[in-house]
């Protein structure tokens, strides 16, 4: 999905290149011998010999990536101040260069960043005992992280007191390095533990990431007591309902009572949302198994993908219908039971109260078999961004920055619309807000690739102010053939052209089978 490829300049000799040239050869004849290792108890001992050997030459190269990093900094940052860039602005994208030589996110390589400053500027003795391969580069990564609220004095005391003999470094777990630097660190500045809980409740936040089946894992990082209190609270709510009969486990209504009070929904089953189900109209009608996929989510089961389009998605724990209910209760008997009003509920040729409680919005996406671009899309959802918009995010799915993976925050023009850029399919990119921002510093390129007699996915080739290239291809969609040679990844510029108002570009090849021409004649019609 991503490729990377060097400046014409990379393997010249001299100065820092030629040392570039000697880590590649390691690298070359490391994967060499990778197939050669000896085998037999006679070599055991050179096996474990060679383990801590390539351990600690990983620990090197972690000081070496970080004393790089460092310089690379100074030396963009002062190209960009004899640019003329606002002081302000200095260093803006460098963190970004370091994740993509890296293959991390841009939120990585901003830590990756920091730690290697700290380390070649204000810790010595760790960088020291990290390049001798004494330490591994997380067990520095704890020195740096427990040292972040002191002084610069105070960490070099801390650095030289816990660093200063590798020897004895290198005998010290991660819990008894971290006991030594903190302990260090409130016995110099005692008031560091005020400055840590104050920093760390700055950094409170919330996060929703994929979980196996689809289900997704909504993580809080919040205060103790404000923690505390959102658990107890829930666990009351259990305890209660549990008491009183509920058949649901202590977990399922915990998890159903955080829903509830949070959306403000009487029932977590209710929650009205817009899901962006691509699926091929195989699995759709012909019940066929192609997996589905949820942007921002990834792939779906194709039955579950189905029964989310048919509305039969409630909420249904083992040996029940509905909360509470027993199997063969009908929805007229839940209501008898809970107090509510049938009146509500019925009512034939009409649309209920309840009916707009589960009332679903579906905004259905189309691909060409042949190319999985999408085609055609209809817009039946209200209050969200236009349709153009919706394609391209569709398409992407998350940001289209090599390894990033956020969310998109902006929909961001490839050629900017300053130079004439259109506001289309092909020149469009989904990305996230820092990685938006990043793009716009100065010596940052980006075009569309079209290959020559190819319709493919659509790729993005960004250039870095060092003239290195990166390309992103928008993943496949569910019921497209994935390629592995480089030339089969690669796209095109040409797209289809259902979201701005055309039938597709001149070029752009139909979908062949009968249904699709079907289900884009009818979504055009409409």
């Amino acid at each position: 999905m991503f490729e990377y490829s060097r400046p014409a300049s990379h393997q010249r000799t001299g100065g820092l290149t030629a040392g570039t040239a000697l880590v590649n050869a390691w690298v070359e004849v490391l994967g060499e011998q990778a197939e050669g290792l000896p085998s037999g108890e006679h070599e055991d001992r050179e096996l474990i010999d060679r383990i801590r050997a390539l351990e600690e030459l990983k620990a090197a190269a972690s000081a070496a990536q970080a004393r790089a990093a460092a310089v690379f900094d100074a030396s963009q940052r002062r190209k960009q101040a004899e640019a003329g860039a606002p002081r302000e602005e200095l260093g803006r994208g460098v963190a970004f260069q370091i994740a993509l030589a890296r293959r991390e996110s841009p939120s990585r390589g901003g830590r990756l960043l920091g730690f290697a400053k700290v380390l070649a500027e204000e810790m010595p003795c760790t960088l020291h005992a990290l390049t001798r391969g004494k330490i591994s580069e997380w067990r520095a990564t704890l020195l740096v992280r427990e040292t972040a609220c002191l002084s610069l004095e105070d960490r070099r005391r801390v650095d030289e007191e816990v660093a200063g003999n590798p020897d004895v470094l290198e005998t010290l777990g991660d819990r008894q390095i971290i006991s030594r630097a903190r302990g260090a660190a409130y016995r110099l500045d005692p008031s560091a533990a005020v400055k840590r809980a104050a920093k760390a409740e700055s950094e409170r936040f919330v996060s929703c990431r994929p979980a196996p089946d689809t289900m997704t894992y909504l993580t809080g990082l919040l205060p103790v007591a404000q923690g505390v209190g959102v658990f107890a609270a829930l666990s009351r709510e259990a305890d209660r309902l549990r008491a009183s009969g509920d058949s649901r486990g202590r977990g399922q209504i915990m998890a159903d009572t955080l829903v509830e009070r949070v959306t403000g929904q009487a029932e977590a089953g209710q929650l009205k949302v817009e899901v962006q189900l691509v699926m091929t109209d195989r699995t759709l009608f012909g019940g066929d198994s192609e997996p589905a996929a949820v942007p921002g989510y990834g792939p779906v089961p194709a039955q579950w993908a189905r029964d989310l389009v048919r509305g039969r998605r409630r909420r249904q724990e083992p040996g029940r219908d509905t909360r509470g209910a027993k199997p063969g209760e009908g929805r007229e008997q839940q209501d008898r039971e809970s107090g509510r009003e049938p009146s509500l509920e019925q009512g034939a040729g009409r649309t209920t109260k309840r009916d707009k409680q589960d009332e679903r919005w579906l905004r259905r996406l189309y691909t060409d078999p042949d190319t999985g671009e999408l085609v055609a899309m209809d817009s039946r959802a209200r209050l969200f961004p236009t349709s153009l918009g919706r394609f391209i995010a569709a398409r992407d799915q998350t940001c289209r920055m090599p390894w990033c993976g956020a969310p998109i925050r902006h929909l961001d023009h490839i050629r900017p619309h300053r130079d004439g850029g259109e506001t289309s399919t092909a020149n469009g990119q989904g990305l996230c807000e820092a990685c938006n921002q990043a793009k716009e510093a100065p010596g940052w390129k980006a075009r569309t690739v079209d290959t020559p007699g190819k319709s493919g996915p659509h790729t993005v080739e960004t250039t870095t102010p060092t003239g290195h290239t990166y390309r992103s291809t928008a993943p496949p969609l569910p019921g497209t053939r994935v390629e592995n040679s480089q030339d089969d990844r690669l796209g095109s510029e040409e797209r289809a052209g259902a979201a701005t108002g055309s039938r597709g570009r001149s070029g752009s090849p139909a979908p062949k089978g009968f249904l699709e021409r079907c289900i884009v004649d009818l979504v055009w019609a409409a």
